[in-house]
């Protein structure tokens, strides 16, 4: 489908760098940016209200000096337990974010408050049910998280779940789940969605600011290395087997999660996201920490070598 008018002839790939919880930063995003992909960030990595005023000021300023950057992206948790949500959307509003990227809750209210001022919202989905709840909300954007996604990630195949949403939907369809490399970009378009949607591969970049262990173990772990359990937060989600490990637990048989619902933010000692660390199936591809500019360059060459070999492939 084609790209929305805020997003048409703005982008050098089709890609965009999904928000990372407490990983993505203005600087992560500028640099996403500013190498010509769509870069986000969580609301919620500020850590208040006022901290995210001051970061969009700083992102808007930083994207007007590189009048060749690709528009950016702030997610917001539209759970109950963000009681930030309003006053953060406020300031989304007030700095004219171009996209909006919600999660959990209903983008009902996010989609008037975005559209009143032009900008675009998409919803990230794990289930066919809530992509058509999504699509009834009016937003623009569907992300559809496949299997193999970091955090908090879903079980579908895309072959399945693009499909399917494609027949109700004709909207900007995003996939993700495990994508690391130019030709997945290529594929999620030939899959059907119009946009891939990649965040692992930026942890492991020189402008993600994450501790520099978190680093080394996605470097030395593949696909194999990734645990997918709703034992740490409730919800089901990516995480390095090693740094499970190190808290003393056995990743190969952990204890029962809790109830349905209830989030524990953490298991006895230690916390979710600061001891243990999200990552998706796509972390192999990750190889040494170079710029966002080199990475996504390399990205580029990729994509295009793989359309050439798919171009050829037709004929």
């Amino acid at each position: 489908m084609p790209l929305p008018t805020l997003l048409r002839n703005k982008l050098r790939l089709p890609l965009v760098a999904a928000p990372m919880f407490l990983a993505s930063s203005p600087k992560l995003l500028l640099a996403q940016c500013r190498a010509g992909i769509v870069g986000s960030m969580p609301a919620l990595n500020a850590r208040s209200s006022e901290q995210l005023d001051d970061w969009l000021g700083e992102i808007v300023e930083g994207l007007a000096i590189s009048p060749q950057a690709a528009p950016f992206a702030i997610n917001q948790i539209l759970a109950p337990a963000n009681l930030r949500q309003d006053r953060d959307l406020e300031i989304m509003a007030k700095h004219r974010v171009p996209v909006v990227i919600t999660s959990v809750g209903s983008p009902g209210e996010v989609v008037a408050a975005v559209h009143e001022y032009g900008g675009l919202v998409f919803h990230d989905v794990v289930s066919v049910r809530h992509a058509e709840k999504a699509a009834a909300a009016g937003v623009d954007g569907i992300v559809a998280v496949c299997a193999g996604a970091g955090g908090h990630g879903g079980q579908l195949s895309p072959f399945a779940f693009v499909s399917e949403i494609r027949r109700f939907f004709q909207g900007t369809l995003l996939l993700s789940g495990a994508l690391a490399h130019g030709k997945d970009i290529l594929a999620a378009q030939l899959l059907g969605a119009d946009l891939a949607y990649m965040g692992t591969r930026f942890l492991g970049t020189a402008e993600c600011e994450i501790d520099a262990a978190y680093k080394q173990m996605l470097q030395d772990s593949g696909a194999d290395d990734i645990v997918y359990t709703d034992l740490f937060s409730g919800l089901r989600g990516n995480y390095l087997k090693a740094s499970i490990a190190r808290t003393g637990l056995n990743p190969e048989c952990l204890p029962m999660p809790p109830k349905p619902g209830v989030g524990t933010g953490g298991h006895g000692a230690f916390k979710l996201w600061k001891d243990i660390w999200a990552a998706g199936q796509g972390v192999g591809a990750i190889d040494g920490l170079p710029r966002v500019a080199t990475l996504v360059d390399n990205l580029e060459q990729q994509y295009r070598a793989a359309l050439r070999q798919a171009q050829a492939i037709a004929s």
